[in-house]
């Protein structure tokens, strides 16, 4: 029986609220999220506060969090080497995640750098992962496509991952980040990565519409992607998907696939169900 692992992603559906999230309330919330079981919680991210003002408070919350307890390890954003030297300080953190564009636009607007830089700034940043004794995954964002007219193909896709593979990077997960991505385009990447890579862990790190979620998840796992980010009730995506109604993979959507094709997960339901409550108290309707 396959098991499916998922990445709770808090910090993806925090990032873009303009409202500021009391700190206590983060730490109640991750704290709740903690107990459920996740194989990681991607919890915060060390970068600047002028970029994205909800997280600068990453540091304190991860100084009240309840880890003794629990087996979730934690995953912090870094977009620069000083961010990497910032998270390499807190032995807590056991991933520390970069994006990684393969749409220069974006990457630009994302890091100040380009494609190319940042294929060199990530060598640095998996040294000063490793000296801490974390691993860096790298997220392929505009894996599926971009809303600037930046050439695309799933060749490209599979040119940089090779690239990061040749790197030594051990971990990456291909990010719809606008949600245009299809069963086909997830069916021929997963199916062609994860043999063509097999020394790499590949997840999935997909935005849906309520309508097709569902088709999205079941093309990675079919095509042998067993790793998944996902943010409950969808909460979080991107501000530059054309529709409203895109956001991260619904956690609760995504445990209803694993329940409905049999799949084994470390996820406690019951207190799944407390976390989703706490949800509600966290985020502004």
């Amino acid at each position: 029986m396959h098991k499916i692992q998922i990445t709770e992603c808090p910090r993806d559906a925090m990032q873009g609220i303009k409202e500021f999230i009391p700190t206590n309330q983060k730490i109640s919330y991750l704290n709740a999220l903690l107990k459920v079981g996740f194989e990681v919680l991607d919890f915060g991210s060390f970068v600047s506060p002028k970029a994205i003002p909800q997280l600068k408070d990453t540091a304190e919350v991860l100084g009240n969090l309840e880890l003794d307890k629990t087996q979730t390890k934690l995953l912090a954003i870094v977009a620069n080497l000083r961010g990497a030297q910032d998270a390499a300080k807190h032995k807590e953190i056991k991933f520390q995640g970069f994006p990684f564009s393969v749409s220069e636009t974006f990457q630009k607007r994302n890091t100040n750098k380009s494609i190319a830089e940042s294929l060199e700034q990530i060598k640095e940043i998996r040294d000063i992962a490793h000296s801490a004794d974390q691993e860096l995954l790298v997220y392929l964002s505009m894996g599926f496509g971009n809303p600037y007219g930046d050439e695309w193909s799933p060749q490209i896709v599979l040119d940089w991952a090779g690239e990061l593979s040749k790197a030594g990077i051990k971990s990456m997960a291909l990010a719809d980040t606008i949600g245009v991505s299809n069963p086909e385009n997830i069916d021929f990447l997963f199916k062609t990565l994860i043999p063509g890579l097999n020394d790499v862990k590949f997840g999935a790190h997909l935005h849906t519409t309520p309508n097709t979620w569902r088709e999205k998840v079941e093309a990675a796992f079919n095509a042998g992607c067993f790793r998944f980010d996902s943010a409950i009730k969808g909460y979080g995506g991107c501000p530059m998907a054309k529709d409203d109604l895109t956001g991260n993979m619904p956690t609760e959507k995504l445990l209803t696939f694993a329940q409905e094709k049999n799949l084994e997960s470390s996820v406690n339901m019951l207190r799944f169900e407390t976390a989703v409550n706490e949800a509600l108290h966290t985020f502004p309707i």
